[in-house]
């Protein structure tokens, strides 16, 4: 059995099902995943501001951009959505997908996307593009292509979850359907659907963003699902390798 094989098994056999459970499941690693999710697109997000915002609310003796600590709110805040939403079992839909990015990116816009009617929560008005191929749909394309990709997720089974979610994260990614904060509600939506199908949510590690991007473009250029799924496996077992050995060890004494 593989180290990934362990650490899904591990995590269903502690049957999730409501969001205090799903909390203490994600102790700390909810402030783990804000930070590196947040870090991939700003670099002056830290560990010990995110701590401080999650833990109490505030930070002290911070020197830094207001847009930041924005940044650092909102994802706590998105985070509660996350585990509201988890206990209501509500589906992973267009609207739930909307109220994730508008809670990432409440009071981050810029004057300029703001003057040209951008707005958190609604699909982009303008063409942004990203990403060294300069991908994303056109804005009259986007609500059309983000339903097709949901109906395409409806029934999928736990068992296909991984590669449920890779397809998921590159076809968001691909359609780049807000004006901004796409990544981060890319990210918080793919592990949203992770915990509908039973699978350990997944940190993208900050300091693999060049592996992650290299996924991303391996799908853009090719339709390679496979480099997205294998990088997805790895930063799973990432994620949870101290939780899981703590596991094990816990399971050795009790033998």
């Amino acid at each position: 059995m593989t180290d990934y094989e362990k650490t899904v098994r591990w995590w269903q056999s502690r049957k999730i099902t409501t969001d205090a459970e799903l909390a203490e499941a994600l102790n700390g690693h909810s402030i783990l995943f804000a930070y590196h999710s947040g870090k991939i697109e700003n670099e002056n997000i830290t560990y010990h501001d995110t701590r401080e915002i999650f833990e109490h609310d505030g930070v002290t003796s911070y020197t830094g951009d207001l847009r930041t600590l924005f940044e650092i709110r909102n994802a706590k805040d998105a985070n509660e959505l996350l585990l509201t939403s988890f206990n209501e079992k509500r589906p992973l839909d267009e609207e739930l997908i909307k109220q994730f990015q508008r809670q990432l990116t409440m009071n981050t816009y810029d004057t300029r996307r703001y003057q040209l009617g951008e707005r958190p929560g609604e699909y982009k008005r303008h063409d942004y593009v990203t990403g060294r191929e300069e991908i994303g749909a056109a804005p009259e394309d986007v609500g059309e292509e983000m339903n097709e990709l949901l109906l395409e997720m409806h029934g999928v089974e736990a068992k296909n979850a991984l590669t449920a979610a890779a397809y998921f994260h590159v076809k968001f990614e691909n359609i780049h359907p807000f004006a901004d904060g796409n990544g981060r509600a890319g990210r918080l939506a793919m592990n949203y659907l992770l915990l509908l199908l039973d699978h350990p949510p997944i940190i993208i590690h900050e300091e693999d963003r060049k592996e992650y991007y290299a996924a991303l473009e391996a799908w853009d250029t090719e339709q390679d699902l496979d480099r997205m799924k294998e990088f997805l496996k790895e930063q799973t077992v990432k994620t949870w390798e101290k939780q899981l050995a703590k596991n094990e060890k816990k399971l050795e004494k009790e033998r």
